[in-house]
């Protein structure tokens, strides 16, 4: 506990009853007063008008125990917008950029492999040459488990039942230091992908990933330019700080998960259609764009209050930079010419009533339509890249303070006592 920590809490808080401003309880809570009214829309602290005057006063006690989990929950704090922010060294985002351990992502991603990139976030040294591979033993047990699956699973149910049965095969996961971690996401990586089933020509278990990646994903052969877009699109995506899933990530390695269940859990998240699944959407929309032109189709979207797929990122104002990034691959990509000029047709007929810019999505459904691969392919390319920041972010909640991912929940139902109810 820090020096400022201690001394609050030492200090005689406002008696009960009392109310304070609204500098006053952001005094308190060690925030902008900006961020106490941003409690207050998200139910974390009721407020109160003065009367005759223009400011707000809240409940000494309410403000008092929101200061103390604040406090509890350690490395946890709150962003300007109020949102639960945690101490993170991987990612940061800034102005239309990222860069993974300061180094800027999308440059990173140019010259690494995948998994030069993910042993970069693992360890924040440089290991060139990097290959992942996975023991027979672990591969046959996940493709058995793969294999029992209907054939309408989707990618994130492969991949979540290949991890599952990857645990069982070893008997160490419950060692979550450092090194032994380091070697599971090793051998989980290239496992999730042995386990998915082929569908061209199965590169085995030798050679860069994303090769043998490309045998899950399409038939097609693996040109030189769309193979080196589907390691830099592994690259890119390989982690985007607090995303969703990572976020699930989190709190299970707060609780001391091991690693596989960590895992796990982010590919619970991944299946939503905001996060790991809205590349679908977008290479579903391309295909419509392709048969009957952008207008019709991204009027449809607008008529029925839909987001247009693929366009608009909360984290960057301008051009997702991810999307850039492959973009420019893309249009070195004879076959993907008409692809990308019916994305970019999508982004300006769009931008006449919003003006969003393209994202990663978009520019997934790009590589996946051009290549012949199904709209679920870049969900499957989504997860097996983020498997290398979840373990990161997994590494670093391991260093943290057990079980401090535990919000306190805040309690809007009727006041006890409520009398038992009766059946008529």
């Amino acid at each position: 506990m820090d020096t400022v920590t201690s001394m609050r809490d030492q200090e005689p808080g406002p008696a009960d009853g009392e109310r304070l401003s609204t500098r006053e309880a952001a005094e308190l809570l060690g925030v902008k007063p900006e961020t106490v009214y941003a409690y207050v829309s998200r139910g974390l602290l009721d407020s109160r008008r003065t009367p005759g005057g223009r400011g707000s006063t809240f409940d000494a006690k309410e403000v008092r125990a929101l200061a103390r989990r604040n406090r509890r929950e350690g490395g946890s704090t709150a962003s300007p917008g109020g949102e639960p922010a945690v101490r993170t060294r991987l990612t940061l985002i800034d102005r239309d950029r990222y860069y993974f351990r300061g180094v800027d992502a999308v440059e990173l991603a140019g010259r690494c492999s995948y998994e030069e990139v993910a042993e970069w976030l693992w360890t924040g040294r440089p290991h060139p040459g990097a290959v992942f591979t996975a023991p027979e033993a672990s591969v046959a047990v996940a493709r058995r488990a793969v294999g029992a699956l209907p054939e309408h699973a989707g990618p994130a149910d492969r991949l979540r039942v290949a991890t599952i049965a990857a645990a069982t095969a070893d008997p160490l996961r419950f060692d979550l230091s450092e090194e032994a971690v380091l070697g599971t996401a090793r051998v989980l990586i290239p496992t999730l992908v042995a386990a998915l089933p082929p569908v061209g020509q199965d590169q085995g278990g030798d050679g860069p990933l994303a090769r043998r990646l490309w045998a899950r994903l399409t038939g097609l052969p693996a040109d030189r330019g769309s193979l080196r877009t589907l390691e830099t699109a592994l690259a890119l995506l390989a982690d985007h700080d607090l995303a969703a899933s990572t976020l699930a990530v989190r709190v299970a390695a707060s609780a001391r998960a091991h690693a596989y269940a960590a895992v796990s859990a982010g590919l619970g998240v991944i299946e939503g259609p905001l996060h790991g699944a809205a590349s679908g959407l977008a290479h579903r929309m391309l295909l419509d764009v392709l048969d009957r032109g952008a207008a019709p189709v991204v009027a449809e979207e607008l008529r029925a209050g839909r987001r247009v797929p693929g366009l608009g990122h909360r984290l960057y104002p301008g051009e997702d930079p991810r999307a850039r990034a492959l973009f420019a691959l893309l249009a070195e990509i004879p076959r993907a010419a008409p692809v990308l000029a019916a994305a970019r047709e999508v982004a300006a007929t769009a931008a006449r009533s919003t003006p969003l810019h393209a994202n990663v999505d978009l520019a997934l459904a790009v590589l996946t339509v051009s290549c012949g691969m199904p709209a679920s392919a870049g969900e499957t390319i989504f997860a097996v890249a983020r498997t290398a920041g979840w373990i990161a972010h997994a590494l670093e909640e391991y260093a943290e303070r057990p079980l401090r991912m535990r919000p306190s929940g805040v309690y809007v139902g009727p006041r006890p006592p409520v009398p038992l109810p009766l059946s008529e």
